[in-house]
């Protein structure tokens, strides 16, 4: 499982220059990062080379900020790959809180960011039905 950041940021202008300046200064490099807010905060969730290191100095700076583990799941870039990844989770009675798309550098190809309360339980899973984990 990734560790992934999720920060709870201010809605305002320059808030995400704040965020990528701090991690820049620490020398780490992010993967993949998705926002979602709302009318005066969002929630900044990114994979980072460090995951630590990042949780770390972004705390030190003031933002609330936590680790969680996520699975990520690379998919074949063709029509219905997520639906059927999306139904055999279904399927499997297991639960997603959130899911997004990101790509995997090494190997060209899309994959599925997945945060379930099912924790490992959703890797293991995923594994017996063949899927790739990353």
């Amino acid at each position: 499982m990734f560790k992934q950041l999720s920060i709870f940021a201010e809605n305002k202008r320059g808030a995400m220059g704040a965020l990528t300046s701090i991690i820049r200064e620490n020398g780490i490099n992010i993967s993949t990062l998705v926002t979602n807010d709302s009318a005066e905060f969002g929630i900044v969730r990114m994979v980072v080379d460090d995951a630590d290191k990042a949780y770390k100095a972004i705390s030190e700076k003031g933002y609330l900020c936590r680790l969680d583990s996520v699975c990520a799941v690379e998919m074949e870039d063709k029509v219905g790959y997520l639906d059927n990844l999306l139904s055999d989770i279904a399927n499997g009675y297991l639960n997603l809180d959130y899911i997004y798309i990101s790509y995997n550098r090494e190997t060209n190809a899309p994959i599925a960011i997945l945060k379930s309360s099912d924790g490992d339980e959703i890797e293991s899973f995923l594994k017996g039905k063949g899927y790739t984990i990353i």
